[in-house]
């Protein structure tokens, strides 16, 4: 599905992420973990071509056989909520303030896939619906919960059917009931579409609920990976036991 060789990312000089490489298989669920500012999120905004202008990416990403860096804006776009799709932490950055929440979500299916407004308008209340904001389509971002705009954003996200869904810490401002709802929806929503998964975080009880493989990052390099079970239960790296015993989690 997509596979990550030797990426490194600049800002100037001063590489940020470090020569990482990894592989997400289709159907796969794989959890990034790591503490904040270990890297992360840069490598997803790598993958999305969404980096600031003032970074710069190195190596290969490869989508479906096509190569990612160096790709034309105009190339990323169209595969960007097509094929690549992403939640991110704060949905009130992704969501326009000003465009109620349904037509969102429309909008997102009419430009990438061409259906009419009106089927698209139709798609989009049954992806609301299926998410459990089936009454909220005529609201505006700033009339929700932080738990129902992430939804909102899931249901874009996976408007189109997307092969890789990325989520980046989708669940870290939620309390612990709505972050169980959201993590069932993720989970479905990949499920029904056999995407795959790059789950974000730094919540290790929540990747143990998710993922079926670990990618453990610190200081912009992945420093081990294997299955979830294994990577929690018999950490190799000193850094994953000390992320183990700052946890709810304690290895075998």
């Amino acid at each position: 599905m997509i596979s990550v060789g030797e990426l490194s990312v600049f800002a100037g000089g001063r590489p940020l992420v470090h020569e990482v490489s990894f592989e997400v298989g289709a159907g796969e669920r794989v959890g990034l973990i790591g503490e904040s500012g270990s890297g992360k999120s840069l490598t997803a905004s790598a993958i999305m071509g969404l980096l600031p202008e003032e970074l710069r990416a190195t190596g290969s990403i490869t989508f479906h056989g096509k190569q990612l860096i160096g790709t034309s804006e105009r190339q990323l776009s169209q595969l960007r909520g097509a094929e690549l799709a992403m939640v991110f932490q704060e949905p009130m950055t992704a969501l326009n303030p000003l465009m109620r929440v349904g037509r969102q979500v429309a909008e997102s299916i009419h430009l990438h896939n061409r259906k009419s407004r009106r089927a698209a308008r139709a798609q989009a209340a049954t992806l609301l619906e299926a998410v459990g904001l089936g009454d909220v389509a005529r609201a505006y971002p700033h009339q929700l919960s932080g738990g129902q705009r992430q939804r909102i954003m899931l249901a874009i996200a996976l408007a189109n059917d997307p092969s890789l869904l990325i989520c980046d810490e989708p669940t870290t401002a939620l309390d612990v009931t709505v972050q169980a709802q959201m993590l069932e929806l993720i989970l479905a929503g990949v499920s029904e579409r056999d995407a795959a998964l790059l789950f974000i975080t730094h919540d290790l009880a929540v990747v143990a609920k998710v993922c079926e493989r670990l990618l453990v990052m610190h200081d912009g390099r992945i420093v081990e990976e294997g299955s979830t079970r294994a990577v929690l239960t018999e950490p190799k790296h000193e850094y994953t036991r000390k992320l183990l015993a700052a946890s709810d989690l304690e290895a075998a």
